[in-house]
């Protein structure tokens, strides 16, 4: 952990991964009302959020399966 009001490699590297997991959710959503032709309306924000979860695990799983 870094001190207060300043960011190590570490740090970095978890926003950027977080930033990553977002984009990735917000992508899959995209994709989702795209090909789908789903119509998410006002859930938009939801599946984001649910996308980006799915894709948190994925990532887990995948890299902490080896």
């Amino acid at each position: 952990m870094s001190k207060r009001f300043s960011l190590n490699k570490e740090d970095g590297k978890k926003i950027l991964v977080g930033a990553l997991m977002a984009i990735i959710g917000a992508l899959l959503t995209y994709i989702t009302e795209t090909i789908g032709q789903v119509e998410l309306g006002d859930y938009t924000p939801t599946v984001v959020a649910l996308w980006s979860i799915i894709a948190n695990i994925a990532r887990k799983y995948l890299l902490e399966s080896k």
